[in-house]
């Protein structure tokens, strides 16, 4: 019988040992992607309208539109790090300690305060873990919190009033003047521009300097 020649290696024999791996991430991998799609596009995330019930009925509408809260005085974080810190309940009890101190409707902030152990609040804004967002960056220079969260002094509830998808993202760095402010009026739910928005975007994107990155490792880090 006729010995046939053998073939040559098309790959070095090293890479059989990869074959676990190969078949690992040809398995995993699509449930991965489907599972990424399915959390980055939920309601928790991306989905415009989504109203969780919070443990405790916080209306905005009576502390920052009727009672004119600063976003500040609980959100104490919003002008130095990324995240816009949810208040400690000590917060919520430096005016509840005297006002409406025995209202049924914050027995979870009186527990809270006594334990120890904060309120579970759910959040509303919430962003893909693989998504890097910072509020000092806008805030300090001109974007107001209106712009991303809607007229939050309005809301009995708070809600999601914008989709914060990606594309959303990037509509507002490549066009940022229409929705600039003055730094001062950040803050101001209420203030509407004196002049057109967009020329008074452009003046101030000119005096702030600035130039929104669209590379993709500024919020994929």
């Amino acid at each position: 019988m006729q010995d046939h020649p053998k073939r040559p290696l098309i790959f070095p024999r090293w890479v059989d040992s990869l074959r676990p791996l190969i078949a690992g991430v040809l398995l995993v991998g699509p449930v991965y992607a489907l599972a990424l799609l399915y959390y980055g596009g939920s309601p928790e995330a991306t989905d415009a309208g989504y109203m969780p019930d919070q443990p405790v009925p916080y209306s905005h509408a009576l502390h920052a539109g009727e009672l004119g809260i600063d976003c500040r005085y609980c959100h104490n974080t919003v002008e130095h790090g990324a995240r816009a810190a949810i208040p400690p309940t000590d917060t919520c009890m430096n005016c509840h300690a005297n006002i409406y101190s025995q209202s049924p409707a914050l027995v979870s902030v009186r527990e809270s305060f006594s334990t120890g152990m904060p309120v579970r609040w759910i959040r509303v804004h919430d962003l893909p873990d693989y998504v890097y967002f910072d509020h000092s960056a806008h805030v300090t220079r001109g974007v107001g919190c209106a712009e991303c969260h809607g007229r939050v002094d309005k809301m009995e509830v708070v809600y999601q009033v914008n989709t914060l998808s990606m594309s959303w993202c990037l509509d507002c760095h490549r066009d940022p003047e229409p929705r600039l402010r003055p730094v001062e009026e950040v803050f101001n739910m209420a203030w509407e521009p004196a002049d057109d928005r967009r020329k008074i975007g452009a003046r101030l994107r000119e005096r702030y300097n600035l130039n929104p990155s669209e590379d993709c490792s500024t919020c994929h880090r």
